[in-house]
């Protein structure tokens, strides 16, 4: 939000907002019916508050659920000139057969990536601190996650990636028997969520090319590895965990339904307080 006031775009961070509530509830296997949102702030812009709106129109269009309401908040005094908040939720269904609870996930499983778009909405205030000490310039040229050329500040608020559509074509199959959504964490954090006691992960940092953001984070924030992993998603939104024998027909449909999909790593036996293992 802080970033999107900074450089005067405000048409995305709708679909922010609805991306992380219905990639989070697909992680279930559940199916987005529809999303209500809250906008606060403290003397409505119009002209903001209808970009806005816009991005979060957009964002269910693209995951397919409806927009039913939403409440708008003029609260003068609690936000500074200018400062506006958002927050929604949504509620999806999915059978109860078909929960996904990622107790299905053995030792031997394939970890399948989704791409990502950019940063995704987590770890902006590690960004804005790299961005004021490194006197960024946001006007500056750098290769998007699509690999089209763009500026710093755009591939920065690059819109998050919803996954729903695709995700829930490929849950037909059967064939996936977890998903974890990248969020706050990283790749370090959230893979393990979803797998069974005494199971980790061993992740091949080689298996995929990072979008160029992430490469000037690290670098203009001389930031360590183990805090990019733990940090970002690093050019992974999505991660999908498969039997061995489904990996490579999941992977081609991904590709088929538009998404790029890696296969980084595999699940093992956790060793004792360290159950995530980097393999480069």
């Amino acid at each position: 939000l802080m970033l999107a006031r900074m450089l005067g775009k405000h048409d995305t961070i709708g679909i922010d907002l609805v991306a992380m509530c219905v990639n989070d509830i697909l992680t279930c296997g559940a199916e987005p019916l529809f999303f209500l949102d809250y906008f606060a702030t403290g003397k409505l812009r119009l002209e903001e508050a209808e970009a806005v709106i816009g991005g979060i129109a957009e964002g269910c269009q693209q995951a397919g659920c409806a927009l039913i309401g939403g409440e708008t908040a003029e609260m003068p005094g609690m936000y500074g000139d200018g400062a506006y908040d958002l927050a929604g939720f949504t509620v999806g269904a999915v059978e109860r057969s078909a929960v996904l609870d990622g107790s299905r996930v053995e030792s031997g499983h394939r970890i399948l990536a989704l791409a990502s778009s950019g940063p995704h909405s987590n770890g902006y205030s590690l960004i804005r601190k790299v961005i004021e000490v490194s006197s960024a310039d946001l006007e500056h040229s750098i290769t998007g996650a699509d690999g089209a050329p763009t500026t710093l500040g755009d591939a920065l608020l690059a819109p998050t990636r919803i996954y729903v559509k695709p995700v829930l074509e490929l849950l037909k199959s059967g064939a996936i028997d977890a998903l974890a959504h990248i969020t706050g964490g990283g790749i370090t954090e959230n893979i393990v969520r979803v797998l069974p006691d005494g199971l980790g992960i061993a992740i091949d940092t080689a298996a995929w090319q990072r979008p160029e953001v992430f490469r000037w984070l690290q670098e203009n924030g001389s930031i360590e590895e183990t805090e990019m992993l733990r940090t970002f998603n690093c050019g992974i939104g999505m991660v999908l965990l498969t039997a061995p024998q489904a990996a490579a027909s999941v992977i081609e449909q991904a590709i088929e339904l538009g998404i790029d999909c890696f296969d980084i790593g595999a699940v093992e036996s956790a060793v004792a307080g360290s159950p995530v293992r980097y393999l480069q």
